[in-house]
């Protein structure tokens, strides 16, 4: 048998991971080979491919971003996107497919899988933790841990200066990374997605920590909005799947902050930061479970499943069900942590 592999969407620590895992173990158990496509869904689009085998995943483990490369490509939305995929499947004579992704890459890969016999496994792969079906993916404990880290930085130059610092963190949709690294970064505020936020509250929050002689720290996710605005947007240009570009949220927030408390703001952008360098013990843990078992659901033959974390097992859930919802953050939890905020 003959296994492609893609990596598509946002690069995140970990993919390598899964990689060497899939094709150590299928290498070594089962005789597999397999070939890798570059750059997301654009390689079995066109064709374009690399050799996967034992060398050439030897030492990668602990290296970020991904030796296949990554892309935003979108196949449904290419004149003859399906059939040229299926089409170069065949001339490269790939029997199944593991696709390692978020949501957009994983939703391809459900639709090619269930509308169009390609027998895909699906890895869940996101920084943002949003998908589902899945307790974690990895790449999210890397991403907060490196915004955790950044965030006690910028406690010391806060307080030399007694200004107000705003952390600017990922998070389209769902705020798990200004949730984790505000609280373990001991933020004064956190904002997220699916809490909007009242900027007169905040500003209230601000004031009564220079009471206390105490420089604030608010973290606030990209995709946060304001009770009576809209999502700020980098520029209203779309990718592929539909998204626009986020970023400019802390920089907004900077100037109303100065402007109706009359204390300093300074925004910090942490921006693909998160998504680089090496990942954690955490994740490349994880990521090698996830390549290991994804492997073994192709040996079964457990086509349309995506591999996932549940408690400490890993399981098979439909891809369908994994990509039908985000996984976003329960009002409660967000509750919970406020105590720490003003």
């Amino acid at each position: 048998m003959r296994v492609g592999v893609l990596t598509g969407g946002g690069d995140c620590p970990g993919l390598n991971a899964v990689i060497r895992a899939v094709v150590r173990k299928g290498v070594q158990e089962y005789g597999y080979d397999f070939t890798g496509f570059r750059d997301g869904w654009r390689g079995p689009l066109e064709g374009d491919t690399v050799q996967l085998d034992i060398p050439a995943v030897r030492g990668i483990l602990p290296r970020g971003g991904t030796i296949l490369g990554s892309s935003r490509t979108n196949p449904l939305k290419s004149e003859n996107g399906i059939r040229r995929v299926k089409e170069n499947l065949a001339k490269c004579e790939v029997d199944a497919l593991i696709v390692i992704g978020g949501e957009d890459t994983l939703g391809v890969a459900t639709r090619l899988s269930d509308e169009y016999g390609v027998k895909c496994v699906g890895v869940p792969k996101t920084i943002d933790n949003d998908l589902s079906a899945t307790d974690y993916t990895f790449g999210f404990n890397t991403a907060v841990g490196i915004a955790t880290e950044a965030i006690d930085r910028l406690h010391t130059t806060a307080e030399s200066h007694m200004r107000v610092l705003v952390v600017e963190v990922m998070g389209r949709h769902a705020g798990w990374i200004a949730l984790h690294s505000g609280l373990a970064g001991g933020a004064n505020v956190i904002l997220i997605p699916e809490q909007r936020f009242d900027i007169e509250r905040v500003c209230g929050w601000i004031t009564s920590r220079f009471k206390a002689s105490y420089a604030p720290i608010v973290v606030v996710a990209e995709g946060a909005m304001p009770k009576d605005g809209e999502m700020v947007l980098k520029d209203g240009t779309l990718d592929s799947f539909g998204h626009v570009r986020l970023s400019g949220v802390g920089e907004w927030l900077a100037k109303e902050i100065e402007k109706r408390t009359g204390k300093e703001a300074r925004t910090t952008v942490l921006g693909h930061v998160q998504r680089g360098g090496t990942p954690s013990a955490f994740d490349r843990w994880l990521a090698t479970r996830f390549g290991l078992h994804a492997i073994e659901a192709v040996r079964d033959g457990d086509f349309g499943k995506m591999v996932a974390l549940q408690g400490t097992d890993i399981v098979r859930v439909p891809m369908g069900e994994a990509t039908a919802r985000l996984k976003t953050v329960d009002p409660a939890l967000y509750e919970e942590v406020g105590v720490f905020f003003g």
